[in-house]
């Protein structure tokens, strides 16, 4: 259960004053509220992909500037928002051989 560790680890970052984002795919969206996380991301990307597809630098770039940019304005915690764009597939790993 990986997406709960995601969670522990941002309570005891935040316990020592640290804040944090966590950043969830959508189908963990019920998980992410029930553990009343201070900062959540959620994104329409598959399970194992938060981020954003393999070699997609530009979306993981864009899913990391949404993150930073919820940790600016939500600094007092327990937001849930979403990344709006859907999953794109992403330039393969052959096709950079």
């Amino acid at each position: 259960m990986c997406h709960v560790s995601v969670g522990h680890v941002a309570r005891t970052v935040e316990s020592a004053g640290i804040p944090t984002v966590a950043v969830y795919v959508k189908a963990f969206e019920k998980v992410a509220r029930e553990m009343r996380l201070p900062r959540v991301l959620l994104t329409r990307h598959p399970v194992g992909r938060p981020l954003g597809a393999p070699g997609d630098r530009e979306r993981q770039a864009a899913v990391v500037r949404a993150a930073l940019e919820l940790l600016e304005t939500a600094p007092n915690g327990g937001v849930v928002r979403e990344f709006g764009e859907p999953y794109r597939p992403g330039p393969g790993l052959a096709e950079k051989g």
